[in-house]
């Protein structure tokens, strides 16, 4: 591998301005692809073979009328003054329910004064505004009419708002990025001393992100890529696409100072970094495609995009990258000293650190679990719920229909539950009056209305309002209670239950379920493939322990924010409540493939030491020398871009953002700049060791490099290497 990529790495640097130009050619043909597609579509949480996606499908066939899949749009009206059934108010109510009966791709429109929808005391009514297409395919003329209706309606004695899956905002600004972007740059500066260093790693990033998002807009139509794809894809993609550059423009400076030409420091910057690269990304991806696996159709979208963003930053990094470094030529210069007699008298920070811990590894490892073991005591607690309008903020016109409903009628009606009867024989009328009798008596059932019959009248249709608001424990209790094989034998009838609060519960139920199938897949997986870059067993299963216990720290904080609302306000976190279900797994993913670019980067150059003649102990200490100040700026660029996510409007990437910043946090600084010094000190010559048998079986990948020395190195290529790596190691200070 090693081999191939430092050539891959000379002709790129030798043919620069062709390789650019591909590159260029390519972003621009991605970019007219992008521009002639419509706007990505909503996230569809739905969930094939569960019930309620089943009940969804009967509804369709049955009620074709009611467009059970297709957007809604609850429109809430409030009298600040009298009641709506006050005549004034109710001809206002009238002439914005004739004027959203008008708007695009709409339905049908109920009546607030016929459909009991009207409140005790008067003073709140709503309306369910029905669209004859689901809220992926809804037009952005559908969307804006909506708005602009409620906009109108609004006068001093009506405040009127809407909420609903029809309102959700198509696609966003790009604020976010733009500070991560500022931080990272800012980072690189410090990093490498030079504009032009620090400017190279954000220009291909920023390539690469624009081809991945490019190419997800273009598939948005095709595959069904909902608005959060593009920006997870962008949150990732910009991450390690930096980063990825990052580590090969470092080691090209390394092996400039080390006395190499030009296109020989860009083939063993290649042949190395590249390497470490390569296996990083794969490691990501793997973490990232295996979400399919899940059988989430959001989920599979969204991890197939952010795994095709980081293939795209590997191509980059190992040929783009080093085609840039021969068009900027001597303007990236090699790794110097730091001014000053002081500087390059005394070792640089991670060469000091490393040796404190190698000196008290057993005092390390311990704090170190420690920390990362009380971070982690809120997993306990987790609750898993999806986003609905409750979560928004309380500026957005979705949170003040939620919280006038809630008001005006109870916070069960945010959350209705749809029950399809159909009966074993006889009337399905009788059926669902003698099922509604039944549940009307259960726990946490607030009313029970009237059934709605099928044209054929072998289904019945019951709208269940629970006590509970939806997301709440309560709630899900009610749905299995409805479930439950009790209620259909009473019945003689087959019960489904639907509605969006019971999807959300068929969708946390089927992600939690698929939690520990798919982290065993991952790890697994990832464990064979680090066997065959390690050449040890000891290593992978040391970095996939320090992984479980990173993101269960990570999961720690996110409950502790999110779900208990612990440093709400400083956060954005508008209500506390359940963790979003998909965020664990996702979570899982994508800090599993994160945490082992750290490992194999750090850890290589440690390997690399080793296989060159050091001894365990300082094998790790000159692996520091030459990763840790790279690593740390490349974990400070992560944890700057993903925590930028948290000004987002959107529930899902705001925690996901968290999660992912904290979790890059706690892996870098504490489980691969703690942890893994202190293990591999105590394991000393074992952890490179591998089983006879296994050595034969395992392919020898040469991520270390030996095949890289250049014409000039003897035939093993160590003496050079040997003595690179020292005068390297003293220029990166």
């Amino acid at each position: 591998m090693a081999t191939l990529l430092y050539q891959v790495g000379r002709f790129c640097f030798r043919r620069r301005w062709p390789v650019a130009v591909v590159w260029a050619g390519l972003l621009v043909v991605v970019g007219m692809l992008a521009a002639s597609s419509p706007a990505p579509p909503a996230n569809d949480f739905s969930m094939p073979g569960t019930e309620a996606q089943r009940a969804y499908e009967l509804l369709a066939q049955k009620f074709p009328e009611l467009n059970a899949d297709g957007a809604t749009a609850r429109v809430v009206f409030k009298a600040t003054d009298g009641k709506v059934t006050d005549e004034p108010n109710r001809r206002a109510v009238a002439a914005t329910l004739g004027e959203l009966g008008e708007g695009p791709q709409v339905g049908r429109v109920s009546d607030p004064y016929r459909s009991a929808s009207v409140s005790a005391d008067g003073t709140t009514a709503y309306a369910q505004v029905s669209y004859e297409v689901p809220g992926s395919e809804l037009s952005s003329d559908a969307h804006d009419a909506l708005l602009d209706t409620v906009r109108d309606a609004r006068s001093a004695g009506l405040a009127v708002e809407v909420g609903g899956d029809a309102v959700a905002k198509r696609g966003g600004g790009h604020s976010a990025e733009a500070l991560g972007l500022l931080v990272a740059a800012v980072v690189l500066v410090i990093t490498f001393g030079s504009l032009v260093a620090a400017g190279l790693p954000l220009l291909t990033a920023l390539l690469g992100v624009g081809l991945g998002i490019g190419a997800v807009k273009a598939l948005s139509g095709p595959l069904g890529l909902g608005t959060t794809t593009s920006a997870l894809a962008t949150m990732i993609g910009l991450a390690v696409g930096i980063d990825y550059a990052l580590f090969v423009v470092s080691r090209y400076r390394s092996e400039l100072a080390a006395g190499r030409d030009r296109r020989e420091a860009a083939g063993v910057a290649a042949g190395t970094a590249g390497s470490a690269v390569v296996f990083a990304g794969l490691t990501v991806v793997i973490a990232l495609a295996g979400l399919s696996v899940v059988g989430v159709p959001v989920l599979t979208g969204m991890g197939l995009a952010a795994a095709g963003t980081v293939a795209l930053a590997v191509l980059i990094a190992v040929t783009l990258v080093p085609a840039l470094l021969g068009v900027a030529g001597r303007r990236v210069g090699p790794a110097g000293p730091r001014r000053g007699a002081r500087a390059r008298s005394r070792p640089v920070m991670g060469v000091r650190w490393a040796r404190l811990v190698v000196r008290r590894p057993v005092v390390f490892l311990l704090a170190g679990v420690a920390v990362l073991g009380v971070s982690a005591i809120p997993v306990a607690s987790l609750e898993l719920g999806l986003p609905g309008d409750g979560s928004k903020p309380a500026s957005a016109t979705q949170r003040r229909a939620y919280d006038m409903v809630a008001e005006g009628f109870g916070p069960g009606f945010n959350g209705p539950l749809t029950v399809v009867v159909r009966p074993d024989g006889g009337d399905a009328r009788g059926t669902a009056e003698s099922l509604a009798g039944r549940i009307g008596e259960m726990r946490d059932v607030a009313t029970v209305r009237e059934p709605v019959v099928s044209e054929g009248g072998d289904t019945a249709v019951l709208t269940v309002i629970p006590d509970s608001a939806p997301g709440t424990p309560a709630t899900a209790e009610l749905v299995h209670a409805l479930r439950a094989p009790g209620l259909e034998r009473a019945g003689r009838a087959r019960v489904l239950v639907t509605g969006s609060t019971a999807m959300n519960v068929d969708v946390s139920q089927k992600l939690a379920d698929a939690l520990v199938p798919y982290l065993t897949l991952v790890v697994g997986l990832a464990f064979l493939l680090l066997v065959a870059v390690f050449r040890s067993l000891l290593v992978p299963l040391k970095a996939a322990l320090g992984f479980l216990l990173s993101v269960a720290a990570a999961l720690g904080a996110v409950v502790a924010v999110f779900q208990w609302g612990w440093l709400s306000d400083l956060f954005g976190v508008a209500e506390p409540g359940p963790v979003m279900s998909i965020t664990p797994i996702f979570l899982v993913g994508v800090v599993f493939g994160l945490a082992m670019d750290y490992e194999v980067f750090l850890v290589t150059r440690m390997r690399e030491a080793h296989v060159h003649g050091r001894p365990a102990r300082e094998a790790v200490v000159d692996g520091f020398r030459h990763g840790a100040r790279v690593v740390t700026a490349a974990a400070l660029i992560m944890i700057s871009v993903f925590g930028a996510f948290l000004g987002s409007d959107e529930q899902m990437i705001k925690t996901i953002g968290f999660g992912l910043a904290i979790a890059v946090l706690l892996d870098a600084f504490v489980v691969r700049m703690t942890l893994v010094p202190a293990v591999l000190a105590l394991l000393g010559d074992r952890a490179w060791r591998l089983p006879r048998w296994l050595d034969r079986l395992v392919p020898n990948l040469d991520v270390e490099g030996r095949g890289t020395a250049g014409p000039q190195a003897p035939p093993d290529g160590r003496g050079e290497l040997v003595a690179a790596e020292r005068r390297s190691g003293e220029g990166a200070r």
